[in-house]
């Protein structure tokens, strides 16, 4: 099954290259470019990619209010959003991921490293890597939403103490198999607590998990470290 991308970012030399990348793939093919977030939401509606590879800072519309609008439209639910950044402000990134963004890369990215990228959130992973930039991102997404209908706590109540438990070990960024050794459980177990989880809490995907388990305080951020 082919992966469908849309790439959206105002360098035309960086989007130029993506595009060769991405489209020498036997699994992947660029649908549509865009150069700011206006077009990127309007591009995106039309073509309903599997994945937009969206850059933050673009001119007009910014690529958080284009991956906001993206995640809110029901008619796109099936489409997830890469965000791209230079990790210069992590909270741009934690805002990104709350508005439904199912990971991020870095602008000065390898070439194998963002294939794998799109491959990864188009399967419906979180990419929340690497850990000390995860580690920075966790003290927003920690902070509570004055915007959600309800309190995140409420919501954890209709889950189960192992769904609650996955939910916790996968937002400490663990991979499924690392999960299942430290449960003494199969991997195909874990994908479905952490698919039910999703479904009880209205998730896009397992990063809107890690927005809910922080918020929700099921898991802390790791305090900073004393400086010697």
């Amino acid at each position: 099954m082919t992966i469908r991308v849309l790439l959206a970012d105002d360098q035309t030399l960086l989007r130029a290259t993506f595009r060769i990348l991405i489209d020498s793939c036997e699994d992947m093919e660029v649908v549509a470019e865009a150069a700011d977030g206006a077009e990127a939401a309007a591009l995106t509606s039309a073509h309903a990619p599997d994945v937009v590879v969206m850059d933050i800072r673009m001119p007009g519309t910014d690529g958080l209010a284009a991956t906001a609008a993206i995640c809110a439209d029901p008619e796109l639910s099936a489409t997830r959003v890469l965000i791209l950044t230079t990790f210069e402000t992590d909270e741009y990134v934690a805002r990104a991921l709350r508005a439904g963004a199912s990971g991020f890369l870095g602008k000065d990215v390898g070439a194998d490293e963002l294939l794998s990228g799109i491959r990864t959130v188009a399967s419906g992973d979180s990419l929340l890597s690497p850990v000390a930039t995860r580690a920075l991102i966790t003290r927003f997404l920690a902070a509570p939403d004055p915007e959600a209908p309800l309190a995140p706590s409420e919501l954890l109540a209709s889950l189960t103490a192992r769904e609650r438990e996955v939910m916790a070990l996968a937002a400490e960024g663990r991979p499924n198999a690392e999960i299942a050794e430290v449960l003494f459980v199969s991997p195909l177990t874990v994908r479905t607590h952490v698919q039910r989880a999703m479904n009880k809490l209205g998730a896009r995907d397992r990063a809107q998990l890690v927005v809910i388990a922080y918020q929700s305080g099921l898991v802390r951020p790791a305090p900073p470290r004393d400086q010697c």
